[in-house]
């Protein structure tokens, strides 16, 4: 379980069971964690109460009593998780209606697993640039760490994890490497400590030698 703390998670709100599968494995292969699939709306505006999910992937034209929009709008009512539309028509009116509820991407059916992977990839950018409210010019490069006020957003063994900031004990520089040392764990990143702590508020970490 230790590992799975660290996975992003991901409600998949579709209805139609054989493309909800299908995410589910694209996401699981990605290195996700799927809180659940769920056909509808009122199911998913529950599971989020009770699971907290990082990420929603929520289906527009859904088939019970409210639709993907109407969903978006009572989550964010209570809970500010970014949400990912899937759309099988992009069509203006669609689009409009969607837009107040501030979604972190569009993706088009049918896609591919790239198309999700990057839509996930560019939200957690998002979260972290929001939370910090600055711009970097010098966040060019996949290995970027994002930083939100509790958990660090890396890329790790090819996969995108998160570490909670609590859970991290010390961090280590190791040239141009980084060992982060949880309670439970030692992740080895590919980034210099350096870049970690332009990013970090180091109110949290004290820097020794």
């Amino acid at each position: 379980t230790a590992l799975m703390d660290t996975l992003i998670k991901i409600l998949v709100v579709e209805d139609e069971m054989i493309i909800a599968a299908k995410i589910s494995m694209q996401l699981t292969s990605l290195g996700y964690e799927v809180t659940g699939i769920l056909p509808r709306g009122e199911q998913a505006i529950e599971h989020v109460r009770e699971n907290k999910p990082d990420i929603i992937l929520l289906d527009i034209n859904l088939k019970g009593e409210i639709d993907g929009i109407e969903t978006a709008r009572r989550v964010q009512q209570f809970a500010d998780i970014p949400i990912i539309y899937l759309t099988a028509n992009s069509d203006e009116a669609t689009f409009n209606r969607a837009k107040p509820t501030r979604p972190s991407a569009f993706i088009s059916k049918p896609f591919k697993q790239l198309d999700l992977q990057r839509a996930i990839e560019l939200t957690i950018s998002r979260m972290a640039e929001s939370a910090t409210e600055i711009n970097n010019e010098n966040t060019t490069g996949d290995e970027q760490p994002f930083v939100l006020s509790d958990r660090i957003f890396v890329r790790y063994k090819e996969k995108m994890i998160k570490i909670m900031l609590e859970d991290i004990l010390y961090m280590e520089a190791d040239r141009n490497y980084s060992h982060i040392f949880s309670s439970n764990r030692e992740y080895v990143l590919s980034i210099p400590l350096k870049t970690i702590e332009e990013k970090m508020s180091m109110q949290l970490f004290m820097r020794i030698h």
